[in-house]
């Protein structure tokens, strides 16, 4: 197969006939040309196979010239738009690609921004999965990893940033050549150019065999929001642990932080040059969780330099494994290392319940997946690459011991440092390590698809006492693996002042469809007897009738990793259509109030939010929409003053208010008000966010977003005004939104975001239900004609899922009965319709509700 998707085994052909220890690139870079192409002349050596041929990877408009060894030939004849064809290669090879290049608007190969507060342009590259080849000619795959040197001419006001330290020349004609240091042997999706006039701090942090330059990156306009020391600070303490924790020093010359623009994702592992989203710069108010999430990001983005990019997976199959241990380790990390010693419980609540989300789904796969070319792995950055790995993984060293399992890591990282690996690479260190015998935890784990859940089995004597306690396993009947647990079991009773306390704690393995519990024989029965305590395994866990009934009553006196666990349960629940909507959004009133962690304040808040919009009875919803935002408002004014909290229930309010009340009270936040609501600083993001509800029900409209992006023309402002202007309930609104969306690929990637994500609103059902089927005609076409970031942002944001009613699931299972589609655009309209089924199955639970 020619072309962009390039193949498992065209990539392994390639690496068959390419020496992958012999590649190297010289990266000649002309950023002063102009605002649509730069200048990228490649010349790759590599050592190969004699009389063979291959191709290098390369996406531009223009190819000027290919040279391979001395020889010019006709870019008509070998570049077809994604290949130059390369044939008759020596044992010593040599290649020149002379082409112009263009600037991205889509977050993908080399972007290009231009700051609406001052107009300077800022440029930054993002490679993963196969974006190299739009800025360079090289071979596009992890395996061949190659020396990369970078010579950009840049504007001489620039900064330019590469993975490697780099010096500017002398100017001249208003320009600069900055030459670096050529890269350790890296993968291309790792290699990254960074150029504008960012704004810089620098600092220092003395490691374990060497002193590591620090380096912090933003647009000028947003200088006066970063927070250098702190996110200093949270650097160099993640240094120190995984220096410590991975016995080895870091692996490369800088670590520079860039917080760049129009950014798709939370950041990029770029190997010391790591792209965080700018949005991590905080311009207004924001909760701890904000800042927690930052600092996981940073620790994530940290330790793949030492597994992702300086030991690198040799095929996508393995994306799961790299992403999945930097989140593991980053939580370890945050955890032990920094203020955030709850870190495991945000994780609870947060990404499990996305694991368990996205296992649950028709597209659910291994963790080990079968990645066959590039459009299957662009799709697979998903809830069981990231965090359903972290939790087995989290697993898998609860079983072979932390020192056992840390040790291999370390042996796996002295032998394979530079090189590429697959998982049986690391599972033969830790086997050599733990002793233990890895094949059927392979096998269970990481081979099969599909969640169990552990359900305790209880039976009580008349002097309350359990006679017998169980732990029964089951599956889904489309994924029937049965698992073997490193589990906890912990039993809660109340205390004298009502508080739920942990009297007692047994591990154990569950191993099969029933697992006996002789320990327990005889024990007291506890108020509250927790499955999976500690949250050790990856497993829905349900309660028995007791254990239930004293969360709903009392899940805010728990501590609170127990009580995360609670939260993910019932969440859970509440999708299995085994709790009510209505039920849960009880539970989350009686114990929202002594919620400790900012994260899973909102993160649960948001779950009730999407139980009334998604899974409740339609005849329910109102009422039950009103009791949320009454309980919402009194909790925000019963709040400390300027508090987290404060402001946590206020955005949620905010987002729920509909009566004339609510609605007379937001205008005033907007007006000045500070009475209403004592200590809350109404800055520019609660701003958008007040004025945003009002468009949404229809009482401020354009005149009003004019005004408000007067008064902050920023990049984010526009954003903002982006979102508020799709939110607007009209039909001429809703069809300038389509057009700009689906219609045009005008829009650059931010903008285009935050258009799709005002385009459906709840109280605004009817008016995008004439969207469905020109939603369904537009997939093929945007799918085969946009970028794949593009194209997913269309194709999971502008699926109806507000809808959630039997006649557009009907419409869409039909469609996919005869719609002819690539697999990966296939799979996301499928995940869609799963989840309108779902939400059906909960309205019917919800229906019954007393």
């Amino acid at each position: 197969m020619s072309g962009t998707n390039l193949t498992r085994d065209e990539a392994r052909d390639r690496a068959s006939v390419v020496d992958p220890a012999s590649v190297r690139y010289t990266v000649e870079l002309d950023l002063t040309r102009g605002e649509t192409t730069f200048g990228s002349t490649t010349t790759a050596t590599f050592a190969a196979t004699e009389g063979a041929e291959t191709w290098l990877d390369l996406i531009a408009p223009t190819v000027h010239e290919v040279v391979l060894n001395g020889t010019a030939l006709d870019p008509a004849d070998v570049y077809d738009g994604a290949r130059v064809r390369l044939t008759g290669l020596t044992s010593e090879n040599e290649v020149k690609v002379v082409a112009d290049a263009a600037y991205m608007h889509t977050g993908e190969g080399l972007h290009r921004f231009v700051d609406p507060v001052d107009d300077e342009v800022y440029l930054y590259s993002q490679f993963e999965v196969a974006d190299a080849r739009r800025v360079y000619a090289c071979f596009e795959q992890p395996d061949l990893k190659a020396e990369v040197t970078f010579l950009v001419d840049a504007p001489s006001g620039w900064q330019v940033v590469s993975n490697s330290p780099g010096k500017a020349g002398k100017a001249s004609h208003g320009k600069k050549r900055w030459t670096f240091e050529p890269t350790p042997r890296l993968s291309t999706y790792v290699t990254a150019i960074v150029a504008g006039p960012y704004h810089v701090e620098r600092s220092e942090h003395v490691g374990k065999e060497k002193t590591i330059p620090l380096a912090l990156y933003c647009r000028k306009s947003l200088a006066e929001h970063l927070d250098a020391d702190e996110l200093f600070d949270v650097t160099s303490r993640g240094f120190a642990f995984f220096e410590d924790v991975f016995g080895l020093a870091y692996p490369f010359a800088k670590y520079d932080q860039l917080f760049v623009p129009e950014f798709n994702a939370g950041a990029m592992e770029n190997a010391g040059a790591v792209t965080h989203h700018e949005d991590y710069v905080f311009r207004s108010r924001v909760t701890d969780a904000a800042y927690e999430r930052r600092a996981e990001t940073i620790l994530h983005e940290m330790a793949h330099m030492w597994f992702g990019d300086l030991v690198t997976m040799r095929w996508w199959d393995d994306l799961w494994l790299n992403e999945s241990f930097a989140t593991w380790a980053s939580v370890l990390s945050l955890s032990e290392a920094t203020r955030w010693t709850d870190g495991w419980t945000t994780f609870a609540v947060t990404e499990k319940l996305w694991a368990l989300r996205q296992d649950q789904l028709p597209s659910t796969h291994p963790i080990s997946a079968d990645i066959r070319h590039l459009e299957d792995v662009e799709v697979n950055f998903d809830g069981i690459t990231y965090a359903k790995g972290a939790s087995v993984l989290k697993q898998l060293v609860a079983w072979v011991g932390r020192d056992a399992f840390l040790e291999g890591v370390r042996a796996y990282f002295a032998e394979h440092a530079w090189g590429n690996t697959s998982l049986g690479d690391l599972f033969a260190h830790l086997e050599r390590t733990s002793g233990r015998d890895l094949s059927e935890w392979n096998e269970q784990w990481l081979r099969t698809a599909g969640v169990n859940t552990l359900r305790p089995v209880v039976t009580v004597d008349n002097a309350g006492a359990y006679t017998s306690v169980a732990i029964e396993q089951t599956a889904a009947t489309e994924h029937p693996a049965i698992r073997s647990h490193r589990a906890a079991i912990g039993l809660y009773d109340y205390d004298d002042d009502g508080v739920l306390v942990r009297r007692r704690r047994i591990e154990l393995d569950v191993d099969g469809p029933r697992t006996e519990v002789a320990e327990l024989r005889g024990e007291t029965q506890p108020d509250l007897l927790l499955v999976n305590d500690d949250d050790l395994t990856f497993a829905k866990v349900r309660l028995d009738d007791r254990s239930l009934a004293t969360v709903v009553r009392s899940i805010g006196s728990l501590d609170p990793l127990p009580r995360a666990l609670c939260w993910t349960a019932a969440t859970d629940m509440l999708r299995d259509a085994e709790m009510s909507a209505s039920s849960f959004v009880e539970l989350v009133l009686g114990g929202i109030e002594r919620e400790t962690s900012m994260g899973v304040v909102q993160h649960v808040l948001a779950s009730a939010r999407a139980a009334i919009e998604l899974y409740a009875w339609p005849a329910n919803r109102t009422l039950l929409s009103s009791r949320w935002a009454a309980a919402l408002r009194q909790s925000a004014g019963s709040a400390e003053a300027g508090s987290d909290r404060q402001l946590a229930f206020t955005r949620a309010w905010v987002s729920a208010a509909a009566s004339d009340e609510h609605v007379t009270e937001i205008r005033a936040l907007l007006d000045g008000d500070e009475e209403l609501l004592p200590g809350l600083v109404v800055d520019t993001d609660l701003r958008w966010t007040l004025l945003q509800r009002l468009v949404v029900l229809g009482v401020a409209g354009d005149d009003a977003i004019d005004a408000e992006l007067e008064r902050d023309n920023t990049a984010t402002g526009q954003r903002q005004a982006a979102y508020a202007r799709a939110a607007v309930p009209s039909y001429a609104a809703k069809a300038a939104a389509w057009q700009a969306v689906v219609e045009s690929d005008e829009l650059p990637n931010a903008l285009l975001s935050a258009t799709v994500r005002g385009f459906a609103q709840p109280e605004q059902r009817e008016l995008v239900r004439a969207y469905v089927q020109p939603y369904l005609d537009a997939v093929p076409r945007v799918w085969a004609e946009r970028t794949n970031e593009s194209a997913q942002a269309i194709v999971v944001g502008l699926f109806p899922r507000l809808l959630a009613d039997a006649a557009t699931a009907a419409t869409v299972r039909g469609w996919l009965e005869t719609a002819e589609l690539p697999d990966a655009a296939r799979r996301l309209v499928v995940e869609g319709l799963a989840d309108l089924d779902r939400a059906l199955r909960a309205q019917e639970r919800d229906s019954q509700a007393g």
